[in-house]
């Protein structure tokens, strides 16, 4: 799939520490997604990392997204949080194959990456693995997800 074949609107978020990464990412894939929503922060003021985990997974939940992309120090943070919101399905994905496996296997809809942790085109790599995945629903993948949707429901 090529860089113009991503047709993905993508919620995007991180707090301080991921900012600086956050903001390479969104120029170099803002013209790369049907759109690119930027849910903050803004700069490199003290910031909390689950209000951006909820801005993100509220476009994901409301429709207004199809992915989200969560930036901050180390990826853990954002992870953590993301996963307590229903409907979301996250990991931090420091390697292209985690980050397509996630989404073909798992149906991950939440890409965690850590702005301290990886340079920025390993990044864009790592993401656009993640973009261009589809999830394959084969019996085994959808008889896993059925189970992590229920534990949701507990």
């Amino acid at each position: 799939m090529s860089d113009r074949e991503l047709p993905l609107r993508l919620a995007v978020g991180g707090d301080h520490a991921g900012f600086p990464l956050k903001e390479l990412v969104t120029k170099h894939f803002s013209e790369l997604v049907i759109e690119l929503i930027d849910c903050g922060t803004h700069d490199e003021s003290p910031s909390d990392y689950p209000d951006f985990a909820v801005e993100v997974a509220e476009k994901i939940n409301s429709g207004q997204a199809d992915r989200g992309l969560l930036i901050c120090g180390s990826g853990v943070g954002v992870s953590v949080a993301a996963n307590k919101i229903t409907g979301i399905r996250a990991a931090i994905c420091h390697d292209t194959y985690s980050a397509h496996q996630g989404v073909e296997h798992d149906d991950m809809n939440v890409l965690c990456i850590g702005g301290r942790i990886i340079g920025s085109e390993l990044a864009f790599e790592i993401i656009k693995s993640f973009l261009s995945a589809r999830y394959t629903p084969e019996e085994r993948h959808a008889r896993r997800l059925q189970k992590i949707v229920a534990l949701e429901e507990d």
